[in-house]
């Protein structure tokens, strides 16, 4: 390690912070905007409060000032800044310390959001950030392209799996054109974020991995990041027609909600399918004996279960007046049997 190494990575810490508190705006952070800020997203004092660290203290790390900051201060900016798991652990790196929760989940994904997810199914939707990390889904569409919860959490962005999964690919019948797409909107993306490594790792990554990448990429080719019409060819259960819609979280250039609305009812049924097959792993995974239905064969199935139920409980009924006829009228009861 030589002498310079330690200040550099406190000037890249510093820089790092900086840029990360910028794209911030105070609404995200249940904070009030107030009538003059002339700070592009939140100001130190801000990020000091939400983090439960001292004012100057930050200042100070901003500064890329020589002081000490350990794994558990690093943990609460994190949590204030609304990393994502890769920024996270990029913090940790800068700071040559370990992470000590490298699951933690996404503070962007807030546990509303995660419940809005669920609420949407069987529609598909994920939470991705701008290098097209998936950093939230439902089951719906963790089985929509393939099985994401299988996968390491490094492997689960769409790029990656756009040139390296085989399963991925598969679902796309237009696949050279969908790459094209994928590329373009991953360079006019990148504009903002020329010099942060997290994206240079990505791209490097994808350039090692794939020719194909490096081919589309040295194209230089750019495009917007507008919804469409999708046709996913769906190992489980067949063709989905789909219309993606990207809803924007934040800032533009941050998380963003994304759903897949079926378009036609074959769709919707093929998409209640999959969900059925996704909540019936879930629950033989957790070691149930039957897992609920979903979508309109939940309703039939509570239906049915309700009718079951009515009739055991007239049956338990008319077996108690029999019992009971039975008490007080012993040849009325052999009758009664007889009949039954």
């Amino acid at each position: 390690m030589t002498t310079a190494e330690p200040g550099t990575r406190r000037h890249e810490l510093a820089a790092f912070l900086r840029s990360r508190r910028e794209r911030i705006t105070p609404e995200q952070v249940g904070l009030p905007r107030g009538r003059r800020r002339r700070t592009p997203g939140l100001r130190r004092e801000e990020v000091a409060h939400l983090s439960a660290v001292g004012v100057t203290w930050y200042t100070w790390l901003e500064q890329a000032r020589d002081i000490q900051v350990s794994p558990q201060v690093l943990d609460a900016l994190a949590g204030a800044l609304l990393l994502d798991p890769t920024e996270r652990s990029h913090l940790f790196a800068l700071a040559a310390q370990s992470d000590p929760h490298p699951e933690t989940a996404c503070p962007a994904v807030t546990p509303a959001l995660r419940e809005l997810l669920r609420q949407l199914e069987p529609v598909p939707a994920c939470v991705q950030n701008s290098r097209y990390d998936f950093l939230a889904y439902n089951r719906t569409f963790g089985r929509l392209y393939c099985d994401l919860d299988a996968l390491p959490r490094e492997d689960r962005n769409t790029l990656w799996l756009a040139f390296t999964n085989e399963d991925f690919r598969a679902a796309f019948g237009d696949l050279p054109e969908v790459l094209r797409a994928m590329v373009g909107k991953l360079r006019a993306s990148m504009a903002e974020h020329l010099a942060e490594p997290a994206w240079k790792a990505l791209v490097q990554r994808l350039q090692d991995a794939s020719p194909e990448f490096r081919e589309l990429w040295d194209r230089r080719d750019v495009a917007d990041l507008a919804g469409r019409a999708k046709v996913i060819r769906n190992a489980e259960v067949g063709v989905l027609r789909l219309e993606h819609t990207n809803l924007w979280l934040g800032p533009a250039a941050g998380p963003r909600l994304g759903t897949y609305v079926p378009l036609d009812e074959e769709s919707r049924a093929r998409l209640e399918q999959l969900l059925e097959l996704a909540v019936r792993d879930e629950a033989r995974a957790a070691g149930e004996p039957r897992a609920p239905q979903a979508g309109r064969e939940a309703q039939a199935g509570r239906e049915a279960q309700a009718g079951r139920e009515g009739r055991a409980d007239g049956e338990a009924r008319a077996a108690g007046e029999a019992r009971a006829a039975a008490d007080a009228r012993p040849a009325r009861t052999t009758q009664a049997l007889t009949a039954a």
